[in-house]
């Protein structure tokens, strides 16, 4: 399967990337490690299967990747750089991690930890947070989508068949729905999908880190998608007694298969996630929804079932027996309100208001003093990005519930979580400060950092040039910083290459190779074999400045009718005979000098037996430099170091 598309091993795309190694194959789309020429670094190309690059579907998906992540900016989302879906080769550029996929390390592991659970569900958590408040659902969470490096971290791929805001949405096909084995409810009875099919996918990873099996799965994949619609699966717990009670909770909550029952936005469950990881015996109070259904279904299993029975003796005895407990509750109470005057006659029974979704104003605190019932309510205020300031976004006992209190000596204590909206960051002065100081003050305040390196005389190496956003700007939480960081002086000379007859790729990788960039390259019409560079804007051997710039002047072949810019076609490479020329006549000699020179000294050696006799060697210099292949990656010990 490699072998068909090694083709592509060699080549350089639009002048700019260098196709180094497969690095895998998908169903789509084929993987390459390359080399982006112009800005030094390695990277990853996803090149579109040849065999599919026609289906006007599978560009559409390819296109919807690309729009998707480009939308994006978070630093557990592989970011993408470039794409390009105009010629025969489409292909996306995009971020190269060095990791393996969070399957591969979970069917080595079997079970993970709680610690390795935790931080890994955190990361994805806080990556799917940043891509739902864009409007974006990524519709396809799995384990093999999900990069894990070797520092810990947490990368989310493919975004092939993800939702996107004001966008047509791509068709899905059996093979573009989803993975079956994580595929929601609503997802397979074609009902419409939002942030919580996400999450109910990610409580499905939970359930297979936590016990090392799948919640369903069965002989084929529509019986398997079925399952997650009529089936229930066994308890995270049974499988593992080992894990906590709190994690089982999180997990079976993300798993609801009504969507409204399940955790409403990824940072609610993040949030839950974060208690656990304080306290592993925590355990969380059961969510409203998910409770209404439950009494619902306990109900309708309590509903007396049809039976013939043998013999009247045990129904006349079932009666009886009721009769007499009814009548002795009833003469308890009848004879506690008559004869006893019982002091549970003086409580009274409160139901409880539903206050989430209400502003918590000064008219509800005077409420809760002058209330016969209530006690002024504990109020915790918290950061959110999808409630409104000062909105009462939970509380405790739950609405509806009963609570029978004692008017005057005792009352009902509520507890409520009110919005302060979104979190602000006003962004200090960074400058004249180690950046590794400055990135992890930043990622402490919940921003988002990136790191970019520029040359500069007056910067000590290694400390924080300017921001951007610049300092006192206010930010929300998870946007998006630059850190620009000075790497030095860039005033180091270096010596220019003779490019001349050299092929354009090879002129672009032997510019790399002596710290020099690409600057404007010129095709015109030339003898030369097209893609031949035959001038050069510094002549070689000179002496410049590290990565400077060089103009090339390139034959588009004996046709070329371009622009200048435009690369040569195929019918521009096609060779045409030259128009003759006519010879010019040679010059006459100038007569010799009459006189004679009596110096003695005789100058023809000058240019008959000039010759450098220095000795030195110079063909080494052309060989290329051998590049050793990576180590093959051994698994005994991955895992000691990538466990967080």
């Amino acid at each position: 399967m490699m072998d068909i598309y090694e083709k592509y091993v060699g080549l350089v795309f639009d002048n700019r990337y260098r196709v180094e190694r497969i690095v895998g194959i998908g169903g789509m789309a084929v993987v390459f490690k390359a080399t982006d020429l112009l800005m030094r670094r390695t990277v990853a190309i996803k090149i579109l299967k040849d065999e599919i690059s026609a289906d006007e579907q599978a560009v559409q998906r390819f296109k919807h990747e690309y729009q998707a992540v480009a939308m994006l900016a978070h630093e557990n989302i592989v970011e993408i750089h470039d794409a390009s879906v105009r010629h025969n080769i489409k292909y996306i550029v995009m971020e190269y991690v060095e990791g393996i996929t969070l399957k591969n390390y979970m069917q080595h592991r079997e079970v993970l930890n709680l610690r390795e659970i935790i931080s890994y569900t955190t990361q994805i958590l806080r990556a799917l947070d940043h891509a739902h408040k864009k409007g974006i659902v990524h519709r396809d969470i799995k384990p093999q989508n999900i990069m894990l490096l070797k520092n810990g971290v947490i990368k989310v791929m493919d975004f092939g068949i993800a939702k996107i805001p004001n966008a047509e949405t791509v068709t899905m096909t059996d093979k573009a729905i989803g993975t079956v084995y994580y595929i929601s409810p609503e997802q397979v009875s074609g009902s419409p999908t939002d942030a919580r099919s996400d999450l109910y996918a990610l409580g499905v990873m939970m359930y297979e880190m936590a016990t090392g099996s799948l919640p369903f799965s069965a002989e084929t994949p529509v019986s398997t998608a079925l399952m997650h619609v009529n089936e229930t699966a066994t308890s995270a717990r049974e499988v593992n007694p080992a894990i906590p009670a709190g994690l089982e909770q999180i997990i079976s909550r993300a798993m609801e298969k009504d969507p409204d029952a399940r955790y409403q936005s990824a940072e609610e469950m993040l949030n839950h996630l974060l208690k656990l990881r304080e306290n592993p015996k925590i355990i969380f109070k059961e969510n409203k929804a998910s409770k209404k259904k439950q009494q619902k279904n306990a109900a309708s299993a309590a509903k007396p079932k049809h039976k013939t029975s043998h013999s009247m003796f045990p129904i006349i005895m079932g009666v009886t027996l009721a009769f007499l407990v009814v009548a002795g509750v009833s003469g308890y109470f009848v004879l506690d309100r008559l004869f006893l005057n019982s002091s549970m006659n003086a409580y009274e029974e409160v139901r409880i208001p539903d206050f989430v979704g209400s502003a918590y104003t000064e008219e509800l605190a005077q409420w809760f003093d002058h209330s016969e019932y209530h006690t002024p309510p504990v109020i915790t205020y918290v950061y959110s990005e999808t409630v409104e300031k000062g909105k009462i976004m939970e509380q405790d006992p739950l609405a509806e519930e009963k609570r029978k209190v004692l008017p005057g000596k005792q009352e009902c204590e509520m507890q409520l979580t009110v919005s302060q909206g979104p979190r602000t960051i006003e962004l200090a002065d960074y400058s004249v400060r180690d950046y590794r100081e400055v990135e992890s003050e930043l990622r402490r305040l919940g921003l988002t950092v990136k790191v970019e390196n520029v040359a500069s005389e007056v910067y000590t190496v290694g400390y924080v040039i300017r921001t951007e956003p610049e300092a006192g700007t206010v930010l929300r939480e998870d946007e998006l910083v630059t850190i620009y960081v000075s790497n030095g002086s860039d005033t180091v000379n270096v010596s220019v290459p003779d490019f001349k007859e050299l092929s354009e790729a090879r002129a672009l990788i032997t510019l790399m190779e002596n710290d020099l960039t690409v600057g404007e390259v010129t095709y015109v019409k030339n003898w030369r074999t097209a893609g031949t560079v035959f001038e050069q804007s510094i002549d070689p051997w000179q002496q410049v400045a590290k990565y400077s710039e060089i103009d090339f002047t390139v034959s588009g072949g004996p046709s070329y009718a371009g622009d200048g810019k435009s690369i040569p076609t195929e019918e521009d490479m096609k060779w045409k005979p030259a128009e003759p020329v006519t010879p010019e006549p040679e010059p006459e000699p100038e007569p010799e000098p009459s006189w004679e020179d009596t110096s003695g000294t005789d100058d023809t050696w000058q240019d008959d037996n000039w010759s450098d006799d220095s000795g030195t060697d110079d063909s080494s210099g052309g060989e290329d430099t051998a590049i050793e292949e990576e180590d093959e990656f051994e698994w005994d010990n991955w895992w000691d170091w990538i466990r967080p």
